[in-house]
């Protein structure tokens, strides 16, 4: 009997970070002068750079300002409960000590395994780690998928040569050699044939039982459900879910992209992300030197503060019922018996808030941060079949935090609404 995987730490986590950082860091999305559009990690691809020349950035990568301690620290202090490191992105270069390929950090002059490092602090601090590792993309072999540049087209290629020799080896040292991963992400798997992501799952959960894999594994066959780039679903989804997000326009450090998205944007999309039953795996891109960029610090430092006020709103909730109205004001979150209701748009006088046709009793409202009681009514309209819970909020003032948390405490935790037929 197959065994069931543990994903409680998963489910419960809710918000992860996500490390993009290579050989590209130190290009920082330009090429000749020029910004290379779609993702800084992918400029050797976009900028039609042949890959003997890229990989020359090898000879002169030296990160001596990565500090894993440092990162695993902040990650803590800004609210994730797991990371996700690319131990090898689409250019097919090992950021670890890999002694499958000569092509990975321990042949620059930084000669250190930034992932050991990584695994290391993860353990301590108490952090899960993950690793990704794009099993189908690899532009540095030539029967890797994606560089039809340099080598054969697509079609022509020995890939399952590559596979073998290359993909299978390097994922096994992974799960070898850093002891507990919490997760495997992998990416892109396009026309990968299916057995051979079979195989690349057998391994896995060979290696490490409990080991979760995303579902860009392909054809169903991950722990979870991978959603597209920056996209969040429009209704609850009841199966485990992620969606991996930037806090720019791209994953990899680019030093002319500062199109930094506001704390209250990044704030919400967890709430919806959590509300809808998923995870918000949300990325850093290191430059060259290993420095996380300060605009990813400050509105990661800001969500953090939120979070150590709030947290109880979003760790360990689980996915909302379908509400049967859009909230006006916001949006909401459910952990045990207590509704979440994060006002995200603060009403004017008299300051009312509704949620129509909750069906449990509610006993007791508190503003989450500072355990103020709030008035609230409950009320049924046979006619109708409708019910009415209304919270009073405070009056509003200056310097109102974007997301203003009430809590309700229901007086069961089996929570329904009455749906519109």
């Amino acid at each position: 009997m197959k065994k069931m995987k543990d994903m409680k730490w998963f489910l419960d986590a809710h918000y992860g970070l996500f490390i993009h950082w290579g050989l590209y860091s130190l290009m920082e999305g330009v090429h000749e002068g020029k910004e290379i559009p779609y993702g800084a990690e992918w400029i050797q691809k976009n900028a039609g750079i042949p890959v003997e020349e890229y990989r020359k950035l090898a000879d002169r990568f030296n990160p001596v300002h990565f500090d894993a301690a440092d990162i695993v620290s902040r990650a803590k202090k800004w609210g994730m409960k797991y990371i996700v490191f690319t131990a090898k992105h689409v250019d097919g270069f090992a950021m670890y000590a890999s002694k499958v390929s000569p092509y990975n950090i321990m042949n620059t002059p930084y000669h250190r395994d930034p992932l050991a490092d990584l695994a290391a602090e993860c353990k301590k601090q108490g952090l899960m780690l993950g690793i990704y590792y794009s099993q189908n993309q690899d532009w540095e072999d030539e029967n890797g998928w994606g560089n039809e540049l340099d080598f054969k087209k697509n079609e022509e290629k020995d890939f399952p040569k590559y596979f073998y020799e290359k993909a299978i080896p390097q994922v096994k040292e992974l799960l070898i050699n850093y002891g507990k991963v919490g997760l495997m992400w992998f990416d892109t798997p396009y026309t990968m044939p299916i057995e051979l992501c079979e195989k690349l799952r057998d391994v896995v959960n060979s290696l490490q039982p409990d080991c979760l894999i995303n579902g860009r594994i392909g054809y169903d066959l991950g722990d979870y459900r991978e959603m597209a780039d920056n996209e969040i679903p429009v209704l609850p989804y009841n199966k485990p879910w992620e969606t991996p997000v930037t806090l720019n326009n791209t994953w990899g450090y680019s030093r002319v992209d500062e199109h930094w998205k506001k704390t209250d944007e990044i704030i919400e999309k967890l709430v919806s992300v959590v509300e809808k039953g998923g995870n918000l795996l949300l990325n850093i891109g290191p430059d060259g030197l290993g420095n996380v960029p300060e605009g990813s610090i400050a509105v990661l430092d800001e969500i953090g503060a939120w979070l150590e006020k709030n947290g109880e709103s979003i760790y360990s909730a689980v996915c909302a019922p379908r509400f049967p109205y859009e909230n006006r004001w916001g949006k909401i979150t459910v952990r045990g018996n207590c509704l979440y209701l994060h006002v995200f748009r603060y009403p004017d006088f008299p300051y009312e808030i509704l949620l129509c046709n909750l069906q449990q009793r509610v006993k007791k409202v508190t503003l989450l941060e500072t355990g103020e009681e709030l008035t609230f009514y409950q009320s049924y309209e046979i006619a109708r079949n409708e019910y009415r819970f209304r919270v009073i909020l405070p009056e509003r003032k200056e310097g109102i935090p974007c997301d203003v948390v009430v809590r309700a405490e229901c007086e069961t935790d089996n929570l329904s609404f009455v749906q519109l037929v």
